[in-house]
């Protein structure tokens, strides 16, 4: 069994923060979430101690076979009126191509319809991040629109693809 078989994802803990911090800080990953890196170690633990008992957000840990860190998988603004919610997701660079992103997305998706009782999971991706689009079309989520210059990075406006995945299109695959 290949060590993407063994994947898994678990709870966010503060001994994964470090991990976290390295990843929130590459400007070439937080360029494709629309967000800005350079985030202190303090203030991502604040953000931690913040949110540690939130409702509406989960954060997990992607592990490879051996129980090491490969990437970082959130659910936020999670709705329990409207039973939806925005997935993330970073592999970090070292660990890109090996097949973990589609695996952990798998994963997460089994968790918002299977335990969290979602009706539809929702992502932003950049349109230029041919990579990503690939990777979400691969687990079934489906291209619902564009936002039109909806995120300010590096100096420029970006354009914003919606994706998003349906309870009952999931439970039929």
């Amino acid at each position: 069994m290949s060590d993407i078989q063994k994947i898994k994802i678990r709870p966010l803990e503060r001994g994964d923060l470090l991990f976290v911090h390295l990843l929130d800080n590459n400007a070439n990953i937080m360029r494709y979430w629309f967000e800005e890196p350079f985030f202190s170690l303090d203030e991502l633990t604040q953000i931690y101690d913040l949110h540690i008992l939130d409702q509406a957000e989960r954060r997990f840990i992607v592990e490879d076979g051996h129980g090491i860190r490969v990437g970082l998988v959130e659910l936020i603004d999670i709705n329990t009126i409207h039973r939806n919610c925005e997935f993330q997701i970073i592999i970090a660079p070292e660990y890109e191509g090996k097949g973990y992103a589609q695996q952990a997305t798998k994963l997460a998706l089994e968790y918002s319809f299977k335990v969290l009782n979602m009706h539809k999971v929702f992502l932003y991706a950049d349109p230029d991040n041919a990579k990503a689009v690939y990777i979400y079309e691969k687990c079934h989520f489906k291209k619902e629109g564009l936002l039109k210059e909806a995120f300010y990075v590096n100096g420029k406006y970006r354009d914003a693809l919606i994706m998003a995945l349906l309870r009952s299109e999931f439970l039929s695959l």
